[in-house]
């Protein structure tokens, strides 16, 4: 029996790896396999990678004001770790909590202007863990189509009836809101910035509607925190409702250092429940303190100046500009983030192998990161690059663009 259960065991392994590889060839065959390429160096405008010789310019991080190496930034790290630790073993509410983490949550709800701040793990977990908090079966959730996946995860956790309105369609919109009228509580939820398209939401037509329809407006703000807007607060800044959205999402992983981490900010009896209630909050280990050092100081920084912020307008139009004087088709409008849409998945990673070849990291995004035939190589300015770096960037594009057939 021994022998005939082992074979038993063995059989069905063997048929769950066959289902995987399967799998696995399956987006082989498909062009949108995505390997990881290894870098040897700080994360930067400029940066080393294996199997590459020399500097190459990095066009693809979420490094948008150029503080993941910046040297406050890294000091500040530094001295958190040799002061607090490596890291608290513990979750917040048990003996994870230190002075450091309660100085960076009031630093960030003063940055946004907002009452309280709790701090997650990353922004996908804040995302995970306040839908399901604030919303009950009486209440409805109006989505825009093209949402980050973690808020469709979050919302898919919580009780709330769904709505889901066509991407930054106010009149679709209008229509939910009506449809939901019956609901104890709504809210709407949009990102500020969306990743894939660099598109900015109509906040001002969104919070109108709110307003009209008796809404609360949430946003996620991963891709405009530190830089849009003149001082850099986000989107909401940048379109003049900062009093009008009430709940902003966010993470320190991309213009706020870098590193990890994410947060909420709004009204004080929110954070407060969800301190009591939110399970990625309750459940998951404190934020290292080397995380939070770096992270205060770059907020610090914004805090102190806005000159920073203020440099990204002119380096994104350089790019989107010349780009499209090329002949490149560039999605989005006036954000640092500048999708190359090409439509096919194997000639986005075709070209941007080649673009790596000239010295020049892009990464070539395809389904199901974005819908199929919308593949793109997703461009990304920094505050960091100079408008040599610009220049270089867009003369590798014509090359490889012409090489490819994509221009002429």
């Amino acid at each position: 029996n021994l022998s005939d259960n082992t074979r038993a065991y063995a059989a069905a392994a063997q048929a769950v790896l066959s289902v995987l590889e399967s799998e696995l060839d399956a987006i082989r065959t498909a062009g949108t396999w995505k390997g990881e390429r290894v870098i040897t160096s700080q994360q930067g405008p400029r940066i080393s990678v294996d199997g590459s010789r020399g500097d190459i310019l990095n066009f693809c991080a979420n490094n948008y004001l150029g503080l993941s190496n910046h040297p406050e930034v890294v000091k500040a790290g530094i001295d958190a770790l040799k002061k607090y630790g490596a890291g608290l073993s513990s979750v917040r509410f048990i003996c994870g909590t230190q002075s450091i983490h309660k100085n960076l949550e009031e630093k960030l709800a003063r940055f946004h202007e907002r009452e309280d701040c709790i701090l997650y793990a990353s922004c996908f977990d804040a995302n995970a863990g306040l839908f399901e908090v604030l919303l009950g079966p009486d209440d409805a959730v109006l989505s825009d189509e093209l949402n980050h996946a973690s808020i469709i995860d979050g919302i898919r956790l919580c009780r709330a009836k769904r709505f889901r309105y066509k991407h930054m369609d106010l009149n679709d919109l209008e229509e939910k809101l009506k449809e939901s009228r019956s609901s104890r509580m709504r809210l709407v939820v949009t990102d500020g910035v969306f990743s894939m398209d660099g598109d900015v939401a109509p906040l001002q037509g969104i919070c109108d509607l709110a307003e009209q329809y008796g809404a609360l407006v949430f946003i996620d703000e991963c891709h405009a925190t530190g830089f849009l807007g003149p001082r850099g607060r986000g989107t909401d800044e940048l379109l003049g409702v900062m009093d009008r959205v009430h709940i902003v999402n966010s993470t320190l992983g991309k213009a706020l250092g870098g590193a990890a981490g994410g947060y909420t900010v709004g009204p004080k009896a929110l954070i407060e429940l969800l301190r009591q209630r939110s399970r990625p909050y309750l459940f998951s280990n404190s934020l290292p303190p080397p995380v939070v050092g770096c992270a205060t100081r770059a907020v610090e920084l914004l805090l102190a100046s806005n000159e920073i912020a203020q440099s990204m307008a002119a380096k994104t139009m350089r790019f989107r500009n010349n780009m499209t004087q090329a002949g490149f088709t560039i999605s989005g409008t006036a954000h640092p983030i500048c999708p190359v849409m090409l439509g096919d998945a194997r000639l986005a990673s075709l070209m941007a192998d080649d673009m790596l070849k000239l010295g020049v990291y892009v990464i070539g995004f395809s389904y199901p990161v974005v819908p199929k035939g919308k593949a793109r190589i997703r461009v990304q300015i920094s505050a960091a690059h100079t408008d040599e770096d610009i220049d270089r960037a867009v003369d590798a594009f014509i090359q490889t663009g012409r090489k490819h057939g994509v221009i002429s």
